[in-house]
């Protein structure tokens, strides 16, 4: 990773909260110099002896805990899972002790977004739980201010905590293009804060 990337770190079941991702990673390489770096975390089971491929079999490749430490922000996604960011995430963040420690994601800006199955599914409280750990690593987290047109005139995602999407129960709802305006304008934003604080 070089010293311009930002790491746009997603766990997606299926695929809304990747797409969303997608269209961040576009906002933050509309900024010149700047690249998005695109990373995924393997799913979890409650079967002990089930294992990930050590490569996904498509999208992007997973995280590594060295990323942290070698981007110059992060913006973090997930679905909801009963208002709470998905497991295979928490597990990722649960075993960061050791960048927290040394403090790898200190000062650096984030933002996070979610999909979510139903309007009133959890987006905001996800969102919320996301940032939690972010705290503790010591980022500081960036929204999306009420100057975004779009913020005030979506009608199925979006808030000023981060993107978010309404992918239905099937999860196969098209990103809005007022979502899609959204997810572009956060990672546009967060890569101009990467800038001034480099």
């Amino acid at each position: 990773m070089s010293q311009s990337d930002i790491l746009v770190l997603y766990y997606s079941r299926y695929g809304a909260t990747r797409d969303l991702a997608r269209l961040i990673a576009e906002g933050i390489e509309s900024v010149p110099g700047i690249n998005a770096r695109l990373r995924t975390v393997p799913a979890i089971s409650a079967v002990c002896e089930a294992t990930e491929a050590a490569v996904p079999a498509d999208g992007a490749p997973y995280v590594e805990y060295a990323d942290l430490k070698e981007c110059i922000g992060l913006a973090l996604g997930s679905p909801t899972r009963f208002g709470n960011m998905a497991a295979p995430m928490k597990y990722f963040w649960d075993g960061s002790s050791s960048e927290w420690l040394n403090g790898a994601l200190i000062d650096k800006p984030a933002c996070v977004f979610t999909s979510t199955g139903s309007l009133h599914g959890g987006q905001e409280t996800t969102l919320l739980t996301m940032m939690i750990p972010l705290l503790h690593h010591g980022m500081m987290l960036m929204g999306i201010p009420y100057s975004e047109p779009d913020l005030m005139n979506t009608s199925s995602g979006g808030s000023p905590y981060g993107v978010t999407h309404l992918a239905h129960a099937d999860g196969r709802a098209p990103i809005s293009p007022e979502e899609q305006r959204l997810a572009i304008a956060q990672g546009k934003r967060l890569a101009l804060a990467a800038l001034k604080l480099i």
